[in-house]
C-alpha cells in the first residue's frame, strides 16, 4: 500500500512550492490584509451612527472570514508534509506526473498532490479525487476506472514521473 496513505489522515500533503505559496499567503494576511481591516474597524467603530450599523456589521463579517482563513492556513501548514515531485518509483504515489489516456482520446498529464494544493486547471489533482485515488498504486499500463456521473471512465497510465 502507498506509503503516504498509512500515515495519519491529518497530514497535508505540499510540494515545496504549494509550502512556499500558503506560507506566502499567511505572511501576506497577517502582516498587511489584517492592519487594513483593523484599521478599517477602527474607523467605522469611531463614526458609527445605529442608523448606518450596516457597515459595522459588514466589517466584523471581513473580519471574520480573514480570520478563518488565517487560521486554515495555520492548521494546513502545522500538519504539512512536504512531497517530492517525480519520485522516480514505478508505482504512482503522491508527488508522481501521470500520464492517462482515456479510451483513444488525447493523453493528459497530471501531478498528484494533497488536497490543499490540487488545481485541475494547472493539471494538480489531489490524491484524495477520484482519479487520484484510482492511479495511487498502479503502475505504466494499468487500467483504472473511475466512476463519474455518467458512467465508469476507463483510463489508462501511459507514464510515471
Amino acid at each position: 500500500m502507498n506509503e503516504f496513505l498509512n500515515e495519519a489522515s491529518s497530514s497535508t500533503y505540499l510540494t515545496l512550492k504549494g509550502l512556499q505559496e500558503l506560507e506566502a499567503e499567511l505572511e501576506y494576511l497577517r502582516t498587511v490584509e489584517r492592519p487594513l481591516l483593523a484599521s478599517k474597524l477602527h474607523e467605522v467603530m469611531e463614526n458609527l451612527d445605529p442608523s448606518e450599523d450596516n457597515e459595522y456589521l459588514l466589517v466584523k463579517d471581513e473580519q471574520a472570514m480573514l480570520e478563518g482563513r488565517i487560521a486554515k492556513l495555520e492548521r494546513i501548514l502545522s500538519c504539512a508534509k512536504i512531497i517530492q515531485p517525480g519520485n522516480g518509483s514505478e508505482v504512482v504515489s503522491i508527488g508522481s506526473c501521470v500520464m492517462v489516456q482515456e479510451d483513444n482520446g488525447p493523453m493528459e498529464t497530471y501531478t498528484i498532490v494533497g488536497s490543499a494544493e490540487a488545481d485541475s486547471k494547472k493539471g494538480l489533482i489531489s490524491n484524495e479525487s477520484p482519479l487520484g485515488k484510482a492511479l495511487l498504486d498502479h503502475k505504466v499500463d494499468d487500467k483504472v476506472s473511475v466512476s463519474a456521473p455518467d458512467g465508469e471512465i476507463l483510463f489508462k497510465i501511459i507514464n510515471i514521473k
